[in-house]
């Protein structure tokens, strides 16, 4: 059984990339911040796995819901 809440590191798992805190700070500062106007899930950087992920999560309203929306708003930040 899943979880309804997953971690943050948990949804860079799922998505195959490196989970330890450096990775994904690393992550974050290379790839921020994402322009106002593209969805999460069109940017570039995303295989298309990935990027499907990311957009059913949010339009199934998944569990993993809420962490793809931390991610969205990590990579805004500047």
């Amino acid at each position: 059984m899943e979880h309804p809440v997953h971690p943050f590191s948990e949804l860079f798992e799922q998505l195959g990339l490196d989970a330890d805190d450096a990775s994904i700070k690393a992550f974050l500062e290379r790839h921020a911040p994402l322009p106002s106007a593209m969805a999460l899930h069109e940017a570039p950087f995303w295989n298309p796995a990935q990027a499907e992920f990311l957009e059913a999560a949010l339009e199934e309203d998944a569990d993993w819901a809420e962490v793809v929306d931390h991610l969205d708003a990590s990579l805004r930040k500047r």
